[in-house]
């Protein structure tokens, strides 16, 4: 009896975890580093990808989140570099975070990006 309650307790707890679809892009985090007033160093890690503009849109909607949470409506991407080792990418972008909208042709509407962060299941910051 005792060997039912358990494997019926196992079935119960494989329900709560949801399930992790092999294949999937997976986002290993962020290290978010200030460089200089509102210089930004996002660093951030991806697996499960042939495609290196995952990386650049993960580091993206990293500056974008947090570009808000500093009370900013803008960033503006400097540089992105992206590498490949063994199968795990990670890109190093730097951006800088503004009140207005910034000079350059590489600007980012902080509040829009977030949510279109949140409609592709991208994580942010």
């Amino acid at each position: 009896m005792r060997h039912c309650a358990l494997i019926g307790l196992m079935a119960l707890a494989a329900c709560d975890t949801p399930p992790v679809v092999e294949g999937a892009v997976r986002y290993n985090g962020v290290e978010t580093r200030l460089l200089e007033g509102d210089l930004v160093n996002f660093r951030v890690t991806v697996a499960n990808t042939a495609d290196e503009d995952v990386v650049a849109d993960y580091a993206t909607c990293a500056a974008a989140q947090y570009a808000l949470i500093r009370g900013y409506g803008f960033a503006r991407n400097v540089r992105t570099i992206v590498n490949e080792e063994g199968g795990i990418w990670t890109g190093d972008a730097v951006y800088t975070i503004s009140p207005a909208l910034p000079r350059g042709l590489r600007t980012i509407d902080a509040e829009v990006t977030v949510a279109d962060c949140a409609a592709r299941d991208i994580p942010t910051v």
